[in-house]
């Protein structure tokens, strides 16, 4: 039997089980994912995340959610890369707002060799000299692109695959399913963890969500970190006039993640401001366990590091990226 048959095997076992999950009574799949959740990790452990956009706008590709696209009118100004120096005090902004893991996305389809893309491997060196955990997304890579990130001391790459394989070319037709697989694979290869999810509210059905989570939950080793995103409408996208999401089939997916991928990160990435509180920590109760904060994610608005800051003081979280508490086991948990 080949490898190929083998993976998609594997792929459809994980897509079996998301749908079988992700249809349940949402009380129970949550109870469910908690209990997955607290086997794994400390429930007061959220890992806070900064991210920058490096560059903007200006994009070649077509991803009909992204203001950053040079296809569409949304009002994003094109901008080059920045300057050395800003980029460093953000970094240290960062850690003083508490952030563990300092995240930088570069509006390219892919990067080139060359001046700009050293810049890049200094910024990561910069992240590293202050104590953070540096991620980075900038489009598709090539192998020996990957091995000098990794070299720089990049931790992670953000490559998100958006949504599922059939309905992938919907939403972007610019590059295809396997080009951001193949990004994937040189990014592992090359010794750099994975940050790679999706995102909900682009007219995807249920099917879609639950095969997006099944293809990265069949990824050896799964991502450590997947980021779930609610899709912030912008004017002059061909998203722009979206109808909402309720806000409880965030928290859903989230649960459904977490089951399928115990030991990753599920990160309430983009759409938090259309969260109330109350969805935020039943997302959590799900089996989040990072966030990103600072009032913008690259151009789209995302909550202040005030308000962030009392949410997960509510919480008692600490927030410090570490697992100190001792988990609980399956036996001690409640019947």
């Amino acid at each position: 039997m080949g490898e190929n048959k083998v993976l998609n095997m594997h792929r459809d076992d994980f897509l079996k089980r998301a749908q079988s999950e992700y249809q349940r009574p949402l009380l129970d799949l949550i109870f469910d994912a908690q209990k997955v959740h607290r086997v794994h990790h400390d429930p007061v452990d959220i890992q806070k995340c900064t991210l920058l956009s490096i560059k903007t706008g200006g994009c070649p590709e077509d991803c009909s959610y992204c203001p950053q696209s040079a296809h569409y009118k949304t009002g994003v100004e094109r901008e080059s890369l920045l300057p050395l120096d800003e980029v460093k005090t953000a970094i240290k902004n960062a850690k003083v707002n508490g952030a563990q893991r300092f995240c930088m996305g570069a509006a390219w389809r892919s990067p080139k060799d060359g001046p700009e893309f050293d810049r890049v491997l200094e910024m990561i060196r910069m992240i590293k000299e202050e104590g953070m955990e540096a991620c980075v997304t900038l489009g598709m890579l090539t192998q020996s692109q990957a091995k000098r990130l990794k070299e720089a001391g990049l931790d992670a790459y953000n490559h998100n695959l958006d949504t599922s394989r059939e309905y992938y070319n919907k939403i972007i037709r610019t590059r295809n399913y396997d080009d951001r697989l193949n990004t994937l694979r040189h990014v592992r290869e090359a010794g750099i963890t994975i940050c790679s999810g999706g995102i909900i509210g682009m007219g995807e059905s249920d099917y879609d969500r639950c095969a997006m989570l099944a293809e990265l939950a069949s990824l050896d080793p799964q991502p450590e970190s997947v980021p779930i995103n609610m899709l912030i409408p912008v004017s002059g996208t061909p998203l722009g006039a979206a109808p909402p999401v309720d806000p409880l089939e965030l928290v859903r997916m989230v649960a459904v993640a977490r089951i399928l991928m115990p030991k990753t990160r599920v990160r309430l990435s983009a759409g938090r401001l259309s969260l109330s509180k109350e969805a935020q920590v039943l997302a959590f109760l799900a089996g989040a366990n990072s966030i990103h904060m600072g009032e913008k994610l690259l151009t789209t608005p995302n909550p202040s590091v005030d308000e962030d800051a009392m949410l997960l003081a509510s919480l008692e979280s600490r927030g410090d990226g570490t697992c100190e508490r001792e988990k609980p086991q399956p036996s001690a948990l409640p019947a």
